[in-house]
């Protein structure tokens, strides 16, 4: 079975084990239903190998459906020798024989049973699940961080600040550097105007992919993005921030020393409660900003939020929409819907 043809069957699973959670017969879908079988086989759980397979063969013969005569007694041999059939194929299997011999005995455990019933019906690797999941988040994490790349670029070609600064860098460039040859010339005048367009507007997409540093959510992604390195780098990830830890407690909590720039911006940045993809996309003036008001001291990052709550709701209170929101939360509750506001 491929890959492709397994998703399905995953699916199908999942949705299967959530249907079958919602009643009590949960366990009548595995292996022999409410039937147990050992008994369908005339064995017990002590029973050899050679021992189930002697038996099969006995009630095989005894209920074979050509060996009954009417419709009646054939349609009940061929029931029995169903039934019988399975029993055998549950217990002929070492494997197969240990997981029913788990589900008598631990009846609850349904995800368990569900899992390794599955597990052989469709021959699943569990490894490989993971692998492929895995590789298809990486690829989709990859491809987004690119789309917003390419989004943030597009942006910026058409504000007319970034285009006209990106057309006098080009023009800068060619002015600096020899004439083009007569070559360069004549091939160019035998460029289209769409293409003379596609051409311009790639030059300018160059200069601005160059001389931008995007930052945040839209920064060019980096293949060290990707969930797959990540996983990869993770024990070293680990290893430099237990360094980072130690060096920052001993530095700083043991030795008293003053922050550095680095250290600074951490702080005010685990004072904000922001990510570091968050904090990058903030102006670089507005973090120059906090770094004057010496906001990664908790006091003075305290007092400074304090005052943007209350600048928030000052600012909130002059708004006329927030003002008729006010009025009519005095003159009609919460519990009113009206269009008079």
């Amino acid at each position: 079975m491929t890959t492709a043809a397994r998703i399905p069957v995953l699916i199908v699973l999942i949705l299967g084990c959530l249907a079958t959670l919602s009643h009590a017969h949960y366990i009548d879908q595995f292996y022999c239903g409410p039937d147990n079988c050992y008994e369908l086989l005339g064995v017990s759980r002590e029973s050899t190998k050679q021992e189930i397979a002697k038996s099969y063969r006995q009630l095989a013969r005894k209920y074979h459906p050509d060996l009954h005569h009417g419709a009646e007694q054939k349609l009940i041999a061929e029931e029995s020798f169903k039934k019988i059939a399975t029993a055998y194929e549950v217990l002929k299997d070492e494997e197969s024989r240990t997981d029913y011999n788990y589900m008598l005995d631990n009846p609850q455990a349904y995800y368990a049973h569900f899992y390794r019933y599955y597990r052989r019906k469709t021959k699943i690797d569990v490894r490989l699940v993971v692998v492929v999941t895995i590789s298809i988040i990486s690829c989709i994490q990859y491809v987004s961080r690119w789309q917003r790349y390419d989004t943030a670029i597009k942006y910026f070609m058409s504000l007319p600040k970034y285009r006209n600064k990106a057309l006098e860098i080009i023009k800068d460039q060619q002015s600096g550097s020899n004439r083009s040859s007569g070559t360069d010339a004549r091939q160019r005048a035998k460029q289209s105007k769409a293409e003379m367009k596609k051409e311009h507007d790639r030059q300018i997409r160059e200069v601005i992919e160059n001389n931008m540093d995007i930052q945040g959510a839209y920064a060019k992604p980096e293949i060290t993005d990707i969930l797959w390195i990540q996983l990869f780098l993770l024990p070293y990830t680990i290893g430099r921030y237990l360094w980072w830890l130690g060096r920052w407690i001993w530095k700083f909590n043991l030795c008293k020393q003053p922050y550095g720039r680095e250290e600074q911006l951490y702080l005010v940045r685990k004072h904000m409660k922001l990510t570091q993809v968050q904090f990058d996309a903030i102006e670089a003036d507005t973090v120059e900003e906090f770094l004057q008001q010496e906001l990664w001291i908790k006091s003075n990052f305290t007092r400074w939020k304090i005052e943007q709550e209350n600048e928030k709701k000052k600012q909130m209170a002059d708004n006329p929409r927030y003002k008729a929101f006010r009025r009519y939360m005095k003159n009609h509750g919460p519990g009113r819907l009206t269009f008079e506001e």
